[in-house]
């Protein structure tokens, strides 16, 4: 799961579910695939295996994972489907409203958005 710096914003849970999510959304974590066992999360970031369990319990509520006896936690085939469609809709009701206000604050046309991508990000 890489380097994890926990914040003290949001629980840890919450935050191991975040990362766990990313991966997914990212492609590190496939359908079929299986999550690191809770006891080795717990020993490699130093958590309490509750802690972990909590993470791991809300993706299986949410059907991202599926626990599977004696093998441990699996992602879900349709999980990217259903978090791509979650995440976008959280995007554009939380966070994009959020972007666009700042946008029209600063007073950036859309040739200031799209030049960084015409020029390969340099000015």
């Amino acid at each position: 799961m890489a380097d994890i710096q926990w914040s003290d914003g949001a629980p840890i849970y919450r935050q191991l579910k975040e990362r766990v999510i990313a991966m997914m959304l990212d492609g590190v974590l496939k359908p079929g695939d299986a999550l690191p066992s809770v006891r080795q999360v717990a020993a490699d970031y130093q958590l309490n295996p509750i802690t972990v369990s909590r993470a791991y319990q809300e993706l299986a509520d949410e059907a991202l994972v599926e626990k599977r006896r004696g093998l441990g936690m699996f992602v879900t085939e349709e999980a990217s489907r259903k978090l791509l469609s979650t995440e976008r809709e959280r995007f554009l009701h939380e966070e994009w409203p959020l972007v666009l206000e700042r946008i029209q604050r600063l007073g950036l046309g859309l040739d200031d958005l799209t030049r960084p991508l015409r020029t390969g990000g340099a000015e």
